[in-house]
């Protein structure tokens, strides 16, 4: 007795040899066996690592609000800031340099309340 399992498995978008990125060139109808084959594009979006794919759904799921984004990972505003920069690059744009705050403007923000003091720490260790 043969038993066939259906099940779905992620698309593969990079060649497990030389990591260069996969083009789809045949799609399937499961209904009536229909079978397409062209060159078909894939969204930039494919193209992302689980990592980065789980934290841009966090990162929406937050309405890209940082501060709730460092509350749902655990993690400090560099680090988020660092893995947005690093989707950024994944989809293909070049990440916007941010110019350096001077310990005053971290302390003017802080003062505003634009920043916790967590945060502010954070930025005053990294200067």
């Amino acid at each position: 007795m043969v038993v066939i399992i259906n099940m779905a498995y992620k698309i593969l978008c990079k060649c497990p040899v030389c990591n260069s990125n996969l083009k789809a060139v045949k799609l399937k109808c499961q209904k009536c066996n229909t079978v397409i084959e062209n060159d078909f594009e894939l969204s930039k979006f494919s193209y992302l690592n689980s990592e980065q794919l789980n934290f841009l759904e966090i990162f929406i799921r937050c309405r890209g609000n940082i501060k709730d984004v460092e509350r749902e990972l655990g993690i400090s505003y560099p680090t988020v800031r660092g893995k947005l920069e690093d989707v950024i690059g994944a989809l293909g744009y070049t990440p916007v340099k941010i110019k350096e705050e001077n310990n005053s403007d971290i302390i003017d923000k802080l003062e505003k309340g634009e920043i916790t003091a967590e945060q502010a720490i954070n930025l005053l260790k990294n200067n």
